[in-house]
């Protein structure tokens, strides 16, 4: 008989309690040849949780997102702050460390007012329609749009934000379960980015390096002009910024047939080196003016870094988190000959950013992008919101203790 065989015949002949020990010794030895995981005794990284500003917008970025927008269904604005004093409380107290047995791997959990929250429907149904700042507007439709209504849009938002996927994604349970009676969830997004060495700008779905133009939070005086909301807000939301969030479906299946030279022209970066196209290095600034040999722009009039150079939008400037997101893949079939059937991926780009103003940050930026970026005939935005984020909470206080005390 085969030595497997009789292996497999001993195991399940022998008594219930020889079992579990023969399997787990086979168990043991199957996988003996195998690395195990090792994890570190270390120290829980912790990001801070109070201070003037909240935490997830200047924090380096972590590898981890998941983010909800909750519609309120409490009837009383006491219900609201309640919900919102417990919501602090949890959240100073996960990003600490207390998760269970897990580490908090520089969580952050940021907080956002939909419009919802002031007034919906026409009803100014907690008494707070004054405190709407005037920088929190509806979202103009862009070319393109294909926003799905169970994808967009909210009361509040929450941005839980972790190096672990387990911790952010048990953050935000945790103030679900809290939730209960006061806000129900609408729509949960997550996202990830790729392991990078030391200083290295990460890879987006389509191959090209993200992000070697933005903001730095540790500018603080590029922050204070183009991030966090000064003394043109209300007193509740100074300290704090304006939140936009949207589900970007990238056709993959598509650009990964594109020749390598069209993706560059389309970025306007080489794709290994992630340089604009006619300089040598990632960081070095775009040439916008650069013409070649046959008098075409180096980068073309439609390449992505050129609709969204500060140059190109009278100096407009915002801060971008986005992650990469891949929520599986669906087949479909074309609706004329041959009839192929390939693969769909519901993938893409969970794009977030953080501006003073979105009348000055990204509107004006992504309505020129929704209608001369080359990036459109592969991109699809399927969802968000705009929310704004007060300012940070003193221990003993709550997200947005001052625009309730003073509704």
């Amino acid at each position: 008989m085969d030595t497997g065989l009789r292996r497999y015949d001993e195991i399940m002949n022998a008594s219930p309690t020889r079992r579990r020990l023969i399997g787990g010794v086979v168990g043991f030895a199957a996988s003996a040849s195998l690395p195990l995981p090792v994890f570190a005794e270390t120290e829980p990284i912790v990001e801070p949780s109070w201070g003037a500003h909240q935490g997830g917008i200047a924090t380096p970025q972590q590898r981890h997102t998941y983010t909800v927008a909750f519609d309120l269904i409490a009837i009383e604005r006491d219900e609201v702050a309640a919900m919102l004093r417990a919501w602090t409380t949890q959240a100073a107290k996960i990003s600490g460390g207390d998760i269970a047995d897990l580490s908090p791997t520089r969580l952050t959990l940021t907080f956002g007012f939909g419009a919802g929250l002031f007034e919906k429907d026409g009803a100014d149904r907690y008494g707070l329609k004054s405190g709407r700042p005037a920088a929190l507007v509806d979202l103009p439709v862009f070319n393109g749009d294909e926003l799905d209504e169970a994808r967009t849009g909210g009361d509040i938002s929450v941005q839980a934000c972790a190096d672990d996927p387990q911790v952010a994604f048990d953050a935000v349970r945790q103030l679900a379960r809290l939730a209960q009676g006061a806000a129900s969830l609408r729509w949960a997004q997550a996202g990830f980015l790729p392991a990078t060495g030391s200083g290295q700008m990460p890879r987006n779905l389509m191959g090209f390096k993200d992000g070697s133009r933005n903001l730095s939070g540790d500018d603080a005086a590029a922050m204070e002009q183009f991030v966090w909301v000064g003394d043109e807000g209300p007193e509740w939301m100074r300290g704090g910024s304006y939140v936009v969030l949207r589900r970007i479906r990238i056709a993959l299946e598509r650009w990964d047939r594109m020749p390598r030279d069209f993706q560059e022209h389309t970025f306007g970066r080489e794709k290994s080196s992630g340089a604009p196209l006619g300089a040598e290095g990632e960081l070095d600034p775009p040439d916008l003016k650069a013409m070649a040999d046959e008098g075409d722009p180096v980068i073309p009039d439609s390449a992505h870094i050129r609709i969204a150079a500060p140059e190109s939008n009278d100096g407009a400037r915002i801060l971008r988190r986005g992650y990469s997101y891949n929520d599986g893949v669906t087949f479909v079939r074309d609706r004329w000959p041959p009839w192929r059937e390939g693969p769909r991926y519901d993938a893409g780009l969970f794009f977030v950013c953080y501006q003073r103003d979105p009348r000055t940050g990204f509107i004006p930026i992504f309505d020129r992008l929704s209608k001369f970026d080359m990036l459109n005939q592969f991109v699809t935005h399927t969802g968000g919101g705009l929310f704004a984020c007060p300012g940070g909470a003193a221990k003993g206080e709550y997200i947005g203790q001052r625009l309730f005390e003073a509704g």
